[in-house]
């Protein structure tokens, strides 16, 4: 238990939840929305770092258990179990590291990612959908939650851009890592010549923000659009005719939703986009580095991607960072990206 105390405190941990429960309990909470909101995301929070150091006390104990007991019986099942318990425990605490890692202002909110195709064409749209479902498999397997807010298809084949929610512990701290250009090459679907060709796509990732005290957006400063949803026959989106586009005049900052069944609930759901670009926005205007939330502003073209998905001549998946590869191109995008965000993190951590 020495390796989950230091990495998690339960001491304090519990501490802190019985004082957010004894919140919960005053006169009045419930009267202010964004106080449970907040409460209640920081309880949530607790209980989940407290149920990891249960779960690395469990199988640390089964673990001494197996060890004492193959002192007295030489047993290849209780080997074999041991084993097993051995390999999960190694996971479990390499996950508990890379959690150290994650002490950034905001990662521990949900992340709001955005797509954008770039140069390539359709065969760059149809790159921003396969991204979109790499990422979708990547929540899937790991407990996120993925919603998608915006969609504007391609005009042949897949999108031209996304923006979904991924709602889940931690969800923006590993996946901040993910932003940037991705670059694809193959031999594409759509050349009847079945030539090679090379695609862009941008990812943009932003922590999920419902309010930020120290910033104000004034009612005059917004101009607010209605238009009807264009999602493609329900595959990403229900089509309604309560879409909500933002834009807010000062910063010229745009967002829109479109997924929610009334017209005021996709207000609410773009103004939350809103408030996280224009954190993002004072985050790159305060701190001389543009690596806090959003990273290097770079073209969506060739030679400013951070990783690259080679499918022909050879398979290979390099991110450009850290010089981390895998050959395993169809693993990848079926969401096994987690050794990549992890190495990133290992290496920003270093570098700071």
């Amino acid at each position: 238990m020495i390796l989950s105390r230091s990495v998690f405190d339960p001491a304090g941990l519990n501490k802190q939840l019985d004082t957010l429960k004894a919140e919960q309990l005053e006169d009045g909470f419930f009267s202010d929305p964004k106080k449970v909101s907040k409460v209640g995301r920081e309880v949530k929070f607790c209980e989940y770092k407290l149920e990891t150091i249960k779960k690395l006390q469990t199988n640390i104990e089964n673990a001494q258990a197996s060890i004492e007991l193959l002192e007295e019986i030489d047993d290849e099942g209780i080997y074999a179990e041991l084993n097993d318990t051995l390999v999960v425990l190694e996971k479990e605490i390499e996950n508990a590291k890379l959690e150290t890692l994650l002490s950034g202002k905001y990662d521990n909110y949900n992340a709001i990612l955005t797509l954008h195709a770039g140069a390539g064409g359709t065969e760059a749209q149809d790159w921003t959908d396969m991204l979109y479902r790499m990422y979708s498999m990547y929540a899937e397997k790991n407990g996120f939650k993925i919603k998608v807010l915006d969609v504007l298809d391609g005009d042949e084949a897949g999108l031209k851009s996304i923006s979904f929610v991924v709602s889940g512990e931690y969800a923006y701290g590993y996946l901040k890592a993910e932003k940037g250009v991705h670059r694809l090459v193959r031999i594409s679907p759509f050349d009847s010549n079945a030539r090679r060709h090379t695609s862009f796509a941008s990812l943009e990732v932003m922590p999920e923000i419902e309010e930020a005290p120290d910033i104000v957006i004034r009612p005059e400063d917004l101009k607010v659009d209605t238009f009807r949803s264009s999602g493609a026959g329900g595959q990403h989106v229900n089509k309604t005719e309560s879409a909500i586009r933002i834009t807010h005049i000062p910063s010229g900052i745009i967002v829109a939703c479109q997924t929610e069944r009334s017209q005021i609930q996709n207000r609410e759901t773009a103004m939350k986009m809103l408030y996280s670009k224009l954190v993002e926005k004072q985050e790159l205007e305060e701190m001389e580095k543009l690596a806090s939330i959003r990273g290097d502003v770079k073209k969506i073209e060739w030679g400013s991607q951070i990783r690259s998905y080679v499918f022909c001549p050879y398979t290979l998946v390099k991110d450009h960072r850290t010089n981390f590869e895998n050959s395993d191109v169809q693993a990848v995008m079926n969401g096994d990206i987690q050794d990549f965000i992890n190495e990133y993190l290992k290496r920003t951590s270093v570098k700071n």
